[in-house]
């Protein structure tokens, strides 16, 4: 039997094959990519200084979902000569050494990094004009201890109020702290961040703004207040920013927070970060909360290998974990 058709005929033909270009393992080496930092990020737009120089980029498509923060720092390949209309793409982020992660709450398993590579966490904190919140000072300063992180409690607005009814809480966690006031000396503060990469986070109205524009007079941060009514104050900074300070090292402003969630937190890392109770918890029951009747850690302390205001300031870090840390916010404003 023969076939329908015959080599005459056009069904006969191959159809011709779809032109494309072949796919190939071989990746971009980016030969000519230089190193910069990422100093600002704002919808998708990223501002890095290279050399100095501050440089206009995008991020380029082989990264895809991949995140790049404040802090990062990135190869990046294109005009990078920082004139106007100048763009140049981000082809690599580099491994970060720190990472401060925040969830919108705790039962939000979508982690969020604020800012990389920074090596100190300044929490700073109002003593008046709005009130202290413990809660968000222990949740920040947890987030500190797990990502390797030196906290920094900064006391602002000292003239309005006595610090040390905030710092006999904190004083046996080892924190170190400084206090300021408005218009006062800025030395110990400035001695503290020399050299250092330094993220400033707390609760708006608190003076993140004020501090950086006493410390960098270029910097032009805006400057808000406290609502009377509500006790709170308005964010003035939508985005972070990574500023240079005069005498050396970075201080990186963020947005007010009013929730810092913990979601993300291993229990151990926390433990971690106090090593005169972490050798006790080898005696705990499975699955110990470090919070509980059968703690070996109160046996611990009781025989004086530490001290009871050390095992009772991690707790309250490990309660601010599952604790709601302020009621809900009805003012209207966004949260950063």
């Amino acid at each position: 039997m023969t076939g329908r058709y015959d080599e005459h005929d056009h069904e006969h033909y191959e159809r011709p094959r779809r032109r494309t270009r072949p796919r190939t393992k071989e990746r971009p080496t980016y030969d000519d990519a230089v190193e910069a930092v990422v100093t600002t990020v704002d919808r998708g737009r990223f501002t890095l200084l290279v050399d100095g120089v501050s440089v206009w980029a995008v991020k380029a498509r082989p990264l895809g979902r991949k995140g790049v923060v404040v802090g990062d720092r990135v190869r990046v390949v294109g005009d990078v000569s920082g004139v106007d209309g100048a763009l140049a793409r981000i082809v690599e982020v580099l491994e970060r050494t720190t990472v401060l992660r925040r969830t919108a709450d705790d039962d939000d398993p979508v982690e969020r990094v604020v800012v990389a590579n920074a090596d100190q966490l300044v929490v700073v904190t109002a003593l008046a004009d709005p009130e202290p919140r413990p809660r968000l000072i222990d949740r920040a300063l947890v987030a500190a201890f797990v990502s390797g992180m030196k906290p920094l409690l900064c006391l602002t607005k000292a003239d309005l109020a006595d610090p040390e009814t905030l710092l006999v809480t904190y004083r046996p966690l080892g924190v170190p702290w400084v206090v300021t006031q408005r218009g006062g000396d800025l030395t110990e503060l400035r001695e503290r961040l020399r050299g250092r990469s330094s993220v400033l986070i707390g609760h708006s109205g608190v003076g993140k703004s004020t501090l950086v524009n006493a410390l960098i007079p270029t910097a032009n941060r805006d400057v808000g207040v406290v609502n009377a009514v509500t006790g709170r104050g308005r964010h003035t900074s939508s985005s972070a920013i990574a500023l240079e300070l005069p005498g050396g090292g970075w201080v990186i402003d963020t947005p007010g927070v009013r929730s810092f969630g913990l979601a993300h937190v291993d229990l151990d890392r926390v433990i971690q970060a106090f090593p005169d109770l972490e050798a006790g918890t080898t005696d705990c029951p499975r699955s110990c909360s470090h919070d509980e009747p059968e703690c070996a850690l109160d046996d611990w302390v009781a025989s004086g290998r530490s001290e009871p205001a050390r095992l009772a300031s991690l707790r309250r870090l490990l309660r601010s974990r599952t604790t709601e840390e302020e009621q809900p916010d009805t003012s209207g404003e966004p949260d950063a």
